[in-house]
């Protein structure tokens, strides 16, 4: 798929790559921008084409956001179409390094410096504070709808509000017994124990096994069904430890451990509403689902396990029939655009480099997205990724993760594909 612009570069239906060769060979339309690949028409604007209602699904995640756009069907509202299967990878390791960041400050504190005047005392918080590594999250998904927005005619969104309603869990009756006794009985249990505890039997740790709920004190003996006292046991175990308890059974730690929070489903449930409130200021209504909704669904359309088929399905208005021929997936990398750092330090916090105060090396940036052309040696070949610039002309290309594929290429042998936007954007097999 190929995201379509007008000449005034307003959004217009994506084509195929076929369509997109030949638009430019006659010259009918330019390239806007290579990552993600976009191009522009010459002769067309939107009022003289015809829109299709697109439907923009999230089902957000700790680690990796899916995102589906979904063609509705005007002369069948039973069925839809997927357009863009995708992933936003978000960037990790915020914590750790706010965590060394933290450290290095405290180090500085005890030595003998001069007096400076506590500032904790006079710092508060917003209402609606977020910790650093769960705003980037939403900052990250956010960004990723303004870029769709710009390149797709879309006309609502659709997100996953939590994963689990534990509120519904506990007490059925909070919004009506029909929501837990419905078409959703027991999918909110089900999908919170497989989550928890990482779809493995509790006692034997048996995996790719039917798993049954098992009740750690059982209801024989005073147990009941809250949802700290359940647990997920293959039939094997469930038999064996019988009307005995997890203490009883051998397994004492089975208890302490149903108890604890889960940790992506509690970072799920401190963002939900802020990236609610901001997608309501697109202006675009947004609809809203439970995970347990959305692995119904998926397991009736019979798709695999993944994000991007989780946000197919994801709020009460998914389409019952879904058209999905997709064979590659688009996968966004938040990667940042670089270090605030001036200083580089050891391990116990000491100075041993410093940043030069220059960021262009022979007009290059490190992050920009070049192709390098190695005529000779270990890296000789095409090479396609961001850049690690150096003052010495002798450049790294690396890939999403940070790894590379080429070492010490001359600067003369790149070429610039597009600026360092703070993401990194690849297309890579669906499952």
């Amino acid at each position: 798929m190929v995201f379509v612009l007008d000449k005034h570069k307003k959004p217009l239906m994506p084509c195929t790559e076929k369509r997109a060769r030949l638009l430019l060979t006659r010259k009918r339309a330019v390239v806007h921008k290579m990552f993600p690949f976009t191009i522009r028409l010459k002769d067309r604007t939107v009022a003289q084409s015809v829109l299709q209602p697109l439907h923009l699904k999230f089902d957000p995640g700790s680690k990796t956001t899916g995102m589906a756009v979904l063609r509705g069907n005007e002369s069948d509202p039973t069925e839809a179409e997927a357009i863009l299967l995708g992933e936003i990878r978000h960037k990790p390791g915020i914590k750790h390094k706010l965590d060394k960041r933290r450290t290095v400050r405290r180090s500085r504190r005890a030595r003998k410096t001069r007096y400076r005047k506590p500032r904790f005392l006079n710092r508060k918080r917003e209402k609606g504070w977020l910790p650093p590594s769960l705003d980037a999250r939403v900052a990250q998904t956010m960004s990723a709808v303004n870029k769709l927005l710009k390149l797709l005619p879309i006309t609502s969104i659709s997100t996953e509000h939590i994963k689990f309603d534990t509120q519904l869990i506990q007490n059925p009756n909070i919004s009506g017994v029909e929501y837990q006794q419905g078409t959703l009985a027991g999918y909110e249990v089900r999908e919170y124990l497989l989550e928890k505890w990482a779809r493995k039997c509790a006692y034997c740790q048996a995996t790719n096994v039917p798993l049954q709920i098992e009740h750690i004190q059982p209801k024989s003996r005073g147990g009941t069904d809250r949802i700290s006292n359940l647990t997920l046991a293959c039939h094997t175990c469930n038999q064996k430890k019988g009307t005995r308890t997890a203490a009883e059974f051998g397994f004492a730690g089975v208890q302490d451990q149903a108890k604890k929070p889960l940790k992506d489903a509690a970072m799920l449930n401190a963002t939900r509403w802020e990236l609610y409130t901001r997608l309501k200021e697109t202006g675009l209504p947004v609809e809203c689902g439970t995970g347990a909704r959305t692995k119904m669904r998926r397991i009736r359309a019979g798709f695999p396990k993944s994000h991007y088929y989780d946000a197919c399905c994801v709020g009460a208005g998914t389409p019952g029939a879904l058209v999905i021929a997709q064979k590659y997936i688009s996968v966004w990398t938040a990667v940042g655009r670089g270090s605030r750092k001036l200083c580089k330090t050891d391990k116990h916090g000491f100075p041993i480099s410093h940043r030069s105060g220059k960021k262009n090396h022979f007009e290059f940036q490190t992050g920009d997205i070049v192709t390098a052309t190695v005529p000779r040696g270990k890296y000789m070949g095409r090479h396609t990724g961001r850049v690690a610039a150096r003052a010495n002309g002798s450049f790294d290309i690396k890939d999403s993760a940070g790894k590379r594929i080429a070492q010490s290429v001359l600067h003369k042998h790149c070429r610039l594909l597009q600026r360092n936007s703070g993401w990194h954007y690849e297309k890579v097999k669906a499952a």
